[in-house]
């Protein structure tokens, strides 16, 4: 997770190669108060990004030198770090696909600068509340072989760990806690993601996805992460 420190000194990359959106971007978010550096090539991004001390990316899908896309998968498997990823496509498609390599939030072009910057806060908010949620929490859950513990931000499976990002970590958490009881899925998303209204349900449907590949044996027939039509969602006893 990204150390959050006092707004004026959280510090945003943004990585896009249209110098007037890049810049207007950085201009708006400084006069917000935050620290912004820009990257108008794809490489040049991750270079930055490796080398840490943001809080925050927002990220175009569309860069020379190496596209979004790859630049996420590849942060994603060092960092944490929220993104926000841009984009002109506005296919249901573009954005499940852009959440699914990482990606925490997805904004269409053209888009107004209150709404990113909105957009920017929410996902800070969220980051922060994450990590002091885990914290300060000392839980254990024990679900056949899956065991999560809270504290340690921990979970195995069959004994051998399991990576989660946070809000899957927290998805997680909240459906062993009401284990065998239907969760709708309003409810999951006010949990674990809080009042944000840029949310929509496909954004939970793509975080139930990535659980199900990492703890189901067989994520198209679920038996542990079970859907249930028209409601939402049910942690399944692995017995039955």
């Amino acid at each position: 997770l990204p150390v959050m420190t006092p707004e004026d000194t959280r510090h945003i990359l943004v990585v896009e190669d249209e110098p007037a959106i890049a810049d207007s971007v950085a201009l708006n978010l400084r006069e917000e108060g935050f620290k912004a550096t820009v990257a108008y090539r794809g490489d040049e991004g991750l270079r930055l990004a490796l080398e840490g001390g943001f809080d925050l990316i927002i990220l175009d899908l569309m860069l020379p030198g190496l596209d979004g896309r790859e630049l996420c998968r590849r942060l994603r498997r060092q960092s944490e770090v929220p993104i926000l990823m841009l984009s002109a496509r506005g296919r249901e498609i573009d954005k499940v696909l852009g959440l699914e390599i990482g990606a925490d939030d997805y904004l269409t072009k053209p888009f107004g600068m209150l709404e990113l910057i909105a957009r920017v806060k929410a996902l800070l908010r969220r980051a922060q509340t994450s990590a002091a949620v885990t914290d300060s929490r000392d839980e254990r859950y024990e679900a056949g072989e899956v065991v999560m513990e809270v504290a340690r931000h921990q979970v195995t499976l069959g004994g051998e760990p399991v990576s989660l990002r946070p809000k899957e970590f927290e998805l997680l958490r909240v459906l062993l806690a009401n284990r065998d009881r239907v969760v709708s899925r309003d409810r999951l998303l006010e949990l674990v993601w809080g009042e944000d209204r840029f949310l929509d349900r496909g954004t939970l449907d793509v975080h139930i996805r990535r659980l199900r590949e990492k703890l189901e044996t067989d994520p198209s027939n679920p038996r542990r992460i079970r859907t249930v039509r028209g409601v939402g969602y049910t942690y399944a006893g692995e017995d039955e």
